[in-house]
């Protein structure tokens, strides 16, 4: 018996033969980073995930829990990877109290499932991240992605009040509740956002739900340059309105989108015709007040020397509010090699841009800007083939990414590279202070570290 075989037989008889996949040709859908587990354990509640995790605590194997495995390649290749803990067959709706606005949800959950589910009843999640169609509660949750409307509604830290998830020992864990107004102990379900599966497999999340607005608006202002639609981006924000999203799109992206667009015969505005930087602003609620802010952005752009000023209509801007949703999903296969990185900064200025802009080799990568609401920026760089100077040059611009955002009080976390890319960068941690920190954190939730050993920089 080979040694894959032997463990999906072990493992079989701790969790049910019902929930084991084991055929080689379907363990390699469940690959991360080119490693391929020795079997998939896919349970049906809670429970079931338990069973696993103490299964694999026992064995001293590496687990990595997972959802629709749309977006599994954030974060660095896993060191070990034994047993993959598909969560998508636990997937019911446990609690939702319209009244309340509150919504207790399994982690493998659809979100499309779960927005049909939520329209019926006047409301909605404001989840716009990318893989949206495919994309699970728990999913969203671990990979920490970012939502399209963060400007109006936040990000899931906003709105999450309580989870449950399975720890490093295989006991079932509670943190928050399933109420907003929750005082009892620490909100240690916050920690589980952007965590890659490396501190525990999420089982159940709790948030909070809002209202359906009545109706939405979407408008683009073109400029010639990053200098006036970052100008145009500062003075639509200081004016204070009730914008759902505002993204500066660079020239680059802006084609990108266009040539996606023509491709599947969807509406492209107008604007994006232009070979210009382009602002992109979206709302909602009321006629009148959607009618409204459409005035304004009009009059701002005017005074601002916008080149173009267009209120979209509404099937152009379903396109382009669809397409920076999943921004990330088709960035990253944008050319044959790509890497995205996002910076988190208090302020996006020209010269941030300008730096990051000379970090990429003209030769050998071309960049991509989109600069999205509260000083989050999307920087993609993309080479024709992954040669090893095209791996060197990109571990270059990943580092030199975090390098700009620590000398502006930032952050930069890379969001997806070749694996020949990760591997140079796997060993370096931002910081001594910071990963002690994460240290601790770790051996908290998971002192055995069976939980996705090797996924956060630094072999965590």
């Amino acid at each position: 018996m080979t040694a894959t075989a032997n463990l999906a037989a072990r493992l079989g008889g701790a969790v049910g033969a019902e929930h084991m996949i084991a055929a080689e040709e379907e363990l390699a859908a469940y690959a991360v980073d080119g490693f391929v587990p020795g079997a998939v354990v896919r349970p049906t509640s809670a429970e079931g995930a338990v069973e696993a995790v103490r299964f694999a605590v026992a064995e001293k194997l590496g687990l990595l829990p997972l959802g629709s495995r749309s977006k599994c390649e954030i974060g660095m290749a896993p060191s070990r990877y034994d047993v993959a803990l598909d969560m998508t067959g636990v997937r019911e709706i446990a609690h939702y109290d319209a009244g309340d606005l509150t919504l207790s949800v399994d982690a493998g959950m659809p979100l499309r499932e779960l927005e049909i589910f939520l329209k019926r009843h006047g409301q909605f999640l404001p989840l716009a991240v990318p893989c949206f169609e495919s994309t699970t509660a728990g999913g969203v949750i671990a990979s920490g992605i970012d939502s399209a409307l963060r400007m109006q509604y936040g990000t899931a830290r906003d709105f999450l009040i309580g989870a449950e998830f399975v720890d490093g020992t295989g006991q079932l864990c509670k943190s928050g509740g399933r109420v907003v107004k929750n005082v009892t102990g620490y909100d240690l379900h916050k920690l589980l956002i952007g965590s890659l599966g490396t501190l525990g497999a999420i089982t159940r999340v709790n948030f909070r739900t809002f209202p359906l607005p009545a109706t939405s608006g979407g408008h683009v202002a073109s400029f010639a340059n990053c200098e006036g639609a970052l100008s145009y981006k500062r003075s639509v924000e200081k004016a204070g309105l009730p914008l759902g999203n505002l993204e500066v799109l660079s020239p680059e992206v802006s084609r990108m989108i266009r040539a996606i667009l023509q491709k599947c015969e969807a509406s492209v505005p107008g604007a994006l015709e232009r070979k210009e930087w382009h602002v992109y602003s979206s709302y909602e609620g009321n006629e009148p007040v959607v009618q409204r802010i459409s005035r304004d952005l009009e009059r701002i752009a005017r005074e601002a020397g916008a080149a173009h000023s267009e209120i979209l209509e509404p099937a152009a801007d379903d396109s382009l509010g669809g397409m920076l949703r999943e921004a990330y999903e088709w960035l990253r296969w944008a050319g044959p090699a790509t890497v995205i990185c996002r910076l988190a900064l208090p302020e996006v200025t020209p010269g941030i841009l300008t730096k990051l802009s000379g970090l990429m080799d003209g030769e050998l990568v071309r960049g991509a800007f989109l600069v999205r609401a509260m000083g989050t920026v999307y920087f993609a760089a993309v080479a024709e083939e992954v040669t090893e100077a095209a791996a060197v040059a990109f571990a270059k611009i990943a580092l030199g990414a975090k390098w700009v955002a620590a000398a502006n009080n930032g952050h930069a976390s890379l969001l997806h590279a070749p694996t020949e890319v990760k591997s140079k960068l796997a060993l370096a941690p931002e910081s001594e202070k910071e990963f002690a920190f994460q240290q601790r954190i770790k051996l908290a939730f998971d002192p055995s570290s069976v939980f996705a050993p090797g996924r956060i920089v630094g072999g965590l």
